[in-house]
């Protein structure tokens, strides 16, 4: 049961995606994920947004020397938006495709894509930012929030909680800690999540978790992320999305 558990959260990365309520031109900012107690940089990503009703995010994923290894599309603004994942260090790639509750699910070295029942508060991969976003004036009531989170490599969805934990400043601004664990009996046994977001509950600011990325023994690393707290917008937000979805995936970070 601990390992199942470890898998939860090995799989929740969200990997400090940003909420969609972007300007409608698009916009960029960039994260650096480090060891989990700050000392080594580990990547970096670079977030693009195409703003709009149906907004569409990418995440490129860079070595500390900067080549590309890894990268993310993520449509939809929803809680259960489609994604796909893609790592150039093995080639595997792990996505979540379709539409209404029953959509296809391909997890990290797959062969082939499986049907995906998706419960009615379930959340897949960045959607999490959404959910919290819905629940944002419950969560500063005081109240635990709780919804199912798909494990890809698990193929099922798996209840947990979030609260907040009490306000704070980040970078000089107002901002609310959160923390995420997974409610079930063995939840006791899985570390949490620490969340930070900014004070109106619109921008996840830190993540201090496990990545979604392997590293080099194929496991999924602790890692805190921490955004440069820029948002910069994009007159050409479609021309920047291409540039990024050609980016050669040559990097071979072992982090």
């Amino acid at each position: 049961m601990p390992r199942a558990a470890g898998m939860v959260l090995l799989a929740f990365a969200l990997c400090a995606l940003r909420p969609a309520q972007a300007d409608a031109g698009g916009w960029r900012e960039q994260a650096a994920a480090y060891t989990a107690d700050g000392r080594r940089l580990l990547y970096r990503e670079l977030h693009i947004v195409q703003g709009g009703t149906s907004p569409r995010r990418w995440v490129l994923y860079t070595c500390p020397d900067g080549r590309a290894f890894a990268r993310k599309q993520v449509e939809g603004a929803g809680p259960a938006p489609d994604f796909v994942l893609e790592d150039g260090r093995d080639g595997a790639r792990e996505s979540v495709t379709g539409n209404g509750p029953q959509r296809q699910l391909l997890a990290h070295g797959a062969r082939a894509a499986r049907p995906l029942p998706v419960p009615a508060d379930g959340v897949i991969d960045a959607g999490f930012d959404a959910a919290v976003r819905q629940a944002w004036p419950r969560l500063l009531r005081g109240e635990r929030v709780r919804f199912q989170f798909l494990v890809p490599s698990r193929g099922q969805f798996y209840p947990v909680w979030v609260e907040r934990i009490g306000s704070t400043r980040w970078r000089g601004q107002a901002a609310e800690r959160l923390r995420l664990r997974l409610d079930t009996w063995f939840g006791f046994a899985v570390p949490e999540l620490g969340l930070v977001y900014s004070g109106d509950g619109t921008r996840l600011l830190e993540f201090a978790g496990t990545s979604n990325l392997r590293d080099a023994r194929g496991r999924n690393p602790q890692v805190r992320i921490v955004f440069d707290g820029a948002r910069t917008p994009l007159p050409a937000p479609d021309a920047d999305a291409a540039a990024l979805a050609a980016r050669p995936l040559d990097g071979r970070c072992p982090f």
